[in-house]
């Protein structure tokens, strides 16, 4: 640890109960600890043991933990995201709201000085009246909130179409992110869902940041900087970056099961095509993206949940694939160590789906780069930032004039361009994302933002 503070803060973490938002909240975490703050980090009972392994700093980060609360239509014992398919997702929000009382109660007994939350969007009232100061954290980067969440957007109202979302508001630092129809409709749906409580899932955010005595990202100035700038004079608050959170060093070594298979391969030659632990493909995309790995010819390892409608991945196979790619394919259903795949030297190519951890991981590691994000709005800003602003990787083109559907063709065209060292578009990217990865690994950038943070959050005291 370093030195403590000759005035340590006190700062409670409430995250949605996700382990996609309980893991970036323990990162921040430890990065606070490390100088000396205590943290008290609120968690589902059972979820503790699935995180606790993460708490690098026990007896300065302390595991408080709440009982989730039954909604009728909610399977019993369900705490988090992982117990549930996604339908019942805005059941499991109900359940978090639910709990006011219980946190309200746990503050006044815990006395911190500043929350962290994201989706309890009646927070920073809770807190204002009980003195504590209140932080909207979201672990999906600045561009995203920028481009979707400025009050510039909705200055006319909020009854917006299609096309509105299509480009960025007159503001925004950045022509070149744009979104396709079928995926400015998605934000448009999104926007009208409920999520738990009656409350639309744009307003569990819009109250938040609205309400919260600053907002916050998992983020540097080197990357996001004029989205910052752009957010800071929209909602007239500070906003402040933790860093980029890089993961930690692996305390473990990859599984010998994987060892013995990249070992196989020449250095940098594998496609590692990771999809999310909680996404789940539909089977035409399920199949064109595995007819892609197979139409590049490189061998690869594709980590996948099996398409909806499917019990194994098996059984979802397109027919012959598993003869025809004997040896030099492999398509896993199940967790596997990413960070240590991403580093080991075989890999040399990295198909995400551009959530928050995940896009960290890609850009620290010597991989080129290839996005296909999930639909949903921070994944596919995020992809547009990264091909098309910052320039580190390729995209998958999709169609344009149908749901968005990409083809094996696609899929290969995009590994190939990143792959190939005489693409002249390659070695752009490459070398881009080189500068980058520099950059976010330099001495001191990550300290350096923590510190700012901490000195900006003793500002709100």
């Amino acid at each position: 640890m370093e030195n403590a503070p000759p005035n340590p803060m006190h700062i409670a973490m409430y995250p949605w109960f996700a382990m996609g938002h309980f893991i970036p909240f323990l990162h921040l975490s430890n990065k606070l600890a490390k100088r000396g703050h205590k943290i008290s980090f609120i968690v589902p009972k059972r979820t503790q043991t699935k995180i606790q392994h993460l708490n690098q700093h026990p007896h300065l980060i302390t595991l408080v933990p709440i009982t989730v609360p039954h909604v009728d239509g909610l399977p019993h014992d369900a705490e988090t995201t992982l117990d549930v398919l996604f339908s019942f997702f805005p059941l499991l929000a109900t359940a978090m709201d639910r709990i006011e009382k219980d946190i309200e109660l746990l503050l006044r007994e815990l006395k911190p000085q500043i929350v962290f939350f994201d989706f309890s969007f009646w927070l920073p009232n809770l807190a204002r009246s009980l003195g504590i100061k209140s932080v909207q954290y979201f672990i999906v980067n600045a561009v995203s909130v920028a481009y979707f969440g400025s009050p510039e957007r909705y200055h006319n109202g909020r009854d917006l179409s299609e096309t509105d979302f299509t480009k960025p508001s007159p503001g925004f630092p950045d022509s070149s992110i744009t979104l396709h129809e079928h995926e400015a409709q998605f934000v448009v749906r999104m926007g009208k869902v409920e999520f738990g409580s009656g409350v639309l899932m744009y307003d569990r955010f819009d109250i938040g940041t609205r309400l919260s005595d600053a907002i916050g990202f998992k983020g540097c100035r080197e990357i996001e900087g004029p989205y910052v700038d752009y957010l800071e004079t929209q909602h007239g608050k500070p906003v402040l970056l933790s860093g980029p959170l890089l993961p930690e060093p692996p305390n473990t070594t990859l599984e010998g099961k994987w060892v013995k298979w990249l070992e196989e391969f020449n250095s940098g030659s594998v496609i590692f095509c990771a999809y999310g632990s909680e996404t789940t493909l539909q089977q035409n995309q399920f199949l064109e993206l595995l007819l892609g790995l197979e139409l590049t010819g490189f061998p690869f390892l594709a980590a996948l949940k099996p398409p909806n409608g499917f019990e194994s991945i098996e059984e979802a196979l397109p027919e012959g694939f598993r003869e025809r790619v004997q040896g030099r394919g492999v398509v896993y259903e199940g967790w596997v160590q990413q960070q240590l795949i991403l580093g080991h030297p075989s890999v040399g190519c990295f198909i995400t789906l551009c959530g928050a951890g995940s896009i960290t991981e890609a850009l620290v590691s010597e991989c080129q780069l290839v996005f296909l994000p999930r639909l949903g709005s921070d994944y596919v800003i995020t992809a547009r930032m990264m091909s098309r602003e910052l320039k580190v990787g390729v995209e998958v083109e999709k169609s344009e004039e149908d749901d968005g559907s990409f083809t094996k063709e696609s899929v290969c065209k995009a590994v190939k361009i990143v792959m190939d060292d005489e693409n002249e578009l390659g070695r752009q990217v490459r070398e881009n994302h080189r500068k980058v990865r520099n950059i976010l690994l330099s001495n001191n950038l990550e300290s350096f933002h923590v510190d700012i943070l901490c000195d900006k959050l003793r500002a709100l005291l």
